[in-house]
């Protein structure tokens, strides 16, 4: 690097302040200084210095131009943001010239292209949030495939639809920024100005060249604008030549789906399963026999926004009820599937010119298959299953006619070294390799022509970037050189001649293949410009190849699990017969896992109180009922033998134990947090899972938290919704006797002879043993250790009881704070802790809250205490 070009490099590196600048140079991307430290380190690549000016060493490491990509992700996964810096012209330092360079594209996480760096099965989302008041804006894009959507929501629900997005990056101002910390996505700050309502709005009007977002759907969404418009400015900055992928914007409402939080996407394992989080233990792995990456996505996305629609679902189901009835015809047309390419991301590429011969190959023959799917479609008897799939898949006959007219069948990747364009497509590139071809076949002969002339029998024909091509003669007999030979090289055993035959071919060799590399990238380019008109219509037919992947992949797990069509309705009903765990049945197998039924409504088996012993079933038990009604409400199949499934507008969670050391919450802390946000958003039509509620701190506080909790589902008119609740209180079974709704199950045990036998069965009534002691002898805990249990259980039990007899009130727990404990009814200050709104308060008005409830609460016992002192 010169001097002119080290000032080149800090002037587009002060632009740059907050990105790894990748500085082309030949075929390597440099960095210098701190970046250099940085890649160094996190790339374990050479660290050098070169100096630059006298005493200073600057800080060098280097990237291969043709391995960019793997150092690339390993950038962005580590949450750098790098600035590519390409050369833009053809001059070199070599020739005394400094080579023109710009920036010409920052990759961040949300703005990835590669293919080798995203996950092919998974969309890549940019995102963008704006907050205002109790309202909140969200935009998000998907820069390869096309997608921009957008929706105006209350901020109670910013964070589920967040956690369903998953974005990879996330738009924010700094004052937004605080309050979206929390959030598991890579925030990137921008400036205030690129949310100003009246430049997004006219930013989106320019970029879709309309004059009015109302046919978008958000013209009177101004936060909608805010986001979208606010994505719109960070891509004209981040990466210009991508914004043309984006063709239309649509806007939804999260009420058309079910919203699911992120401890019921956790707990219902729907992407991730089991202790190690794994995908093979998923719902996804059991549902997704996708054969393209578009229905991986797709699957994907349904499984997190279950529909709320009965006609919706009931057209999802007739097509998977279509591919499901005839095994034959579907595998017929998942084999056609197989064949088919990411038409979404190479449709997209196509817009913004950077599809490879390759793409285009591959989009041709993924085109290809649409003839023979529609025939499929046209000709069964049952077609009106899939009258939508049918009417709206059509052909491309022109988009294939002008790709297989134009490149050859295997194509190479990079275009311009002659092997892309056919034969016969351009009589003008036919001419020019055809004059190449006479003048490389000349170079051929010459060697054994010249051999021949001169009778030197070790001459040779070489080539070499300095001088060209070139004729060797060892020294031994260099006196046969004829004088027309021109020496331009010596070697220690050879000298190296041209002559100016060689060089007049030479000449035409390298002015073909130039006009070849120009003309062909100019043809190849048209090509694309030509076929980027059919991109909407592509990616229209890409979208339903997606749909179809997705009922077939339904239809492949109903025929493998012998899963069954449920009935949708409206009510409040959920009645299940033989239900099965979807995930849990296939990691032991059909044969070894026992069926189960459940029957809830509103009206009847409102709560579920189940009992019995670890490791009976009961967390499997109340997480399939859940699993089976979202299967339910995205159109697939259900592992039963038989559901009617009453529409639930939302799916809560409750279940396992963690702590969040980062925001220092202990274990009790988030499940009352959890479920907190549960009794504040549950309605009366939602689905309410708690597995466990009050374990996490002492007996006595668990068992009042937990009952009370219940008979605040059961007995609150704008709660009342269906409930399982899995408990090992058993004291909660009491419930049954005085809340009407309230219907107690347990999980069958087999005890003979000391041993115990999980039966796995539910059945109504209460369990009163938890076998806790035999769960930590199958655990394989030391024989010693289990004898011990036993016996210290015993004494335990039998002090109990002494205890109870002697004091009934023995087993009340010492209070926390020093004053007598109540003994009026508490439920006046229960009932305003329920119901305040925490998520509105701030720290202030919580703590004033907190205060006012403590005093009603003392004063309630000066009361009780006058009362006594009166009847003393």
């Amino acid at each position: 690097m010169n001097t002119p070009a080290r000032e080149q490099y800090l002037r587009i590196k002060a632009a740059h302040k907050n990105e790894i600048l990748l500085f082309r140079m030949g075929d390597f991307f440099e960095t210098f200084d701190d970046d250099a430290i940085v890649i160094s380190r996190e790339l374990q690549i050479a660290l050098t210095s070169r100096e630059f000016g006298k005493g200073n060493r600057v800080p060098l490491a280097g990237i291969p131009c043709h391995s960019l990509d793997p150092h690339l992700s390993k950038l962005i996964k580590r949450g750098f943001k790098v600035a590519i810096c390409e050369q833009v012209s053809k001059n070199g330092e070599s020739s005394g010239e400094i080579i023109d360079r710009k920036v010409v594209r920052v990759v961040t996480p949300g703005t990835v292209v590669e293919d080798s760096i995203i996950d092919q099965k998974s969309n890549n989302y940019l995102a963008s949030i704006t907050l205002e008041k109790d309202t909140c804006g969200i935009a998000y894009t998907d820069i390869t495939t096309g997608e921009f959507l957008t929706t105006q929501i209350d901020r109670a629900h910013m964070e589920s639809e967040i956690n369903r997005i998953s974005p990879s990056e996330i738009l924010v101002t700094s004052t937004d920024e605080t309050n979206l910390k929390h959030l598991d996505s890579e925030l990137s700050t921008i400036e205030e100005y690129d949310f100003d309502r009246k430049k997004c709005y006219e930013s989106l009007l320019t970029h879709f060249q309309v004059s009015s977002m109302e046919s978008f759907g958000c013209n009177d969404l101004p936060l909608s604008l805010k986001a979208s418009g606010a994505v719109i400015h960070y891509l004209s900055r981040q990466a210009p030549e991508l914004l043309s992928q984006i063709k239309t914007l649509r806007t939804y409402n999260i009420h058309n789906y079910m919203s699911l939080d992120k401890q019921t996407m956790r707990n219902l394992e729907l992407f991730e399963g089991g202790r190690w989080q794994s995908t093979d233990t998923s719902l996804l792995s059991v549902l997704d026999h996708s054969k393209t990456s578009m229905g991986s996505r797709l699957l994907r996305r349904w499984i997190g926004q279950p529909l709320l629609n009965i006609k919706s679902l009931t057209n999802r189901q007739n097509s998977v009820e279509w591919f499901h009835t005839n095994s034959l015809r579907r595998e017929n047309i998942t084999l056609l599937l197989k064949s088919v390419s990411d038409i979404e991301r190479v449709a997209n590429k196509l817009l913004s010119l950077n599809a490879t011969p390759r793409d285009l190959s591959s989009l041709s023959q993924s085109l290809g298959i649409i003839p023979k799917l529609r025939e499929m479609f046209f000709n069964s008897d049952d077609k009106k299953l899939i009258f939508e799939i049918c009417e709206k898949l059509k052909t491309h006959d022109f988009t294939i006619q002008q790709i297989n007219s134009a490149i050859v069948e295997d194509p190479q990747i990079i275009v311009g070294e002659g092997g892309v364009i056919k034969n016969g497509f351009s009589t003008e590139l036919d001419n020019l390799r055809q004059s190449s071809d006479k003048s490389q076949n000349y170079i051929v002969s010459l060697q054994e022509s010249e051999r021949s002339k001169t009778g030197i029998k070790t001459l040779k024909v070489g080539y070499n970037k300095v001088f060209g091509y070139y004729i060797e003669v060892t020294k031994a007999q260099t006196n046969l050189v004829p004088e027309n030979y021109i020496r331009r090289q010596t070697l220690t055993n050879a000298e190296r001649y041209i002559t100016t035959e060689i060089k007049e071919y030479e000449s035409k060799i390298l002015s073909a293949k130039d006009k070849i590399k120009e003309l062909e990238l100019s043809l190849y380019k048209d090509l694309c410009e030509k076929i980027s008109k059919d991109v909407p219509k592509i990616l229209q037919t890409a979208q339903i190849l997606a749909k179809v992947d997705v009922y077939a992949s339904f239809a492949e797990a109903a025929t493998r699990f012998n899963y069954i069509r449920p009935t949708l309705n409206n009510n409040s009903l959920i009645d299940i017969q033989s239900g099965r765990h979807p995930v849990v049945e296939k990691m032991v197998g059909s044969s070894k896992f026992v069926p189960n039924d459940i029957e809830l409504s509103n009206e009847d088996t409102q709560l579920m109180i189940l009992t019995g012993p670890n490791m009976a079933g009961k967390s499997t038990y109340i997480r399939q009922v859940g699993i089976i009604v979202l299967m339910a409400q995205i159109g697939s199949f259900v592992p039963a033998s038989s559901a009617t499934i009453g529409l639930v507008d939302r799916i809560f969670t409750r279940i396992g134990m963690q702590d969040d050391i980062s925001v220092g919450h202990s274990t009790f802390m988030i499940e009352m947090v959890e479920t907190a946000s549960i009794i504040y958003n549950a309605t009366p039509k939602s689905l309410i899972i708690l597995d466990e509620i009050g374990r996490g701190t002492s007996t006595y506080d668990g068992l009042a938290i937990a009952k009370s909790i219940a008979e605040f589902i059961h007995n609150q008119d704008s709660l009342g919704c269906k409930t399982l609740f899995a408990t090992h209180y058993h004291e909660l079974t009491e419930l049954e006797d005085y809340l009407p709704r309230v219907k107690n199950y347990n999980v069958a045990v087999s005890e003979r002879n000391g041993t115990v036998t999980f039966l796995r069965k539910i059945e109504p009534g209460g369990a009163d043993q938890s076998f806790g002691i035999h769960v930590a002898k199958l655990a394989g805990l030391p024989e010693k250790i289990i004898n011990r249990s036993h016996e210290i259980l015993l004494d335990l039990e039998t002090s109990e009881i002494t205890k109870t007899e002697k004091n009934p009130n023995s087993s009340i727990q010492i209070p926390l704070f020093n004053y007598p404990q109540p003994q009026l009814d508490p439920q006046p200050q229960l009932q305003k802790l329920l119901e305040l709104n925490i998520e509105s308060m701030t720290p202030i008005e919580a703590i004033t809250k907190l205060f006012e409830l403590q005093q009603e609460t003392l004063q309630h016992h000066e009361i009780k205490d006058s009362l006594n002192e009166r009847r003393i």
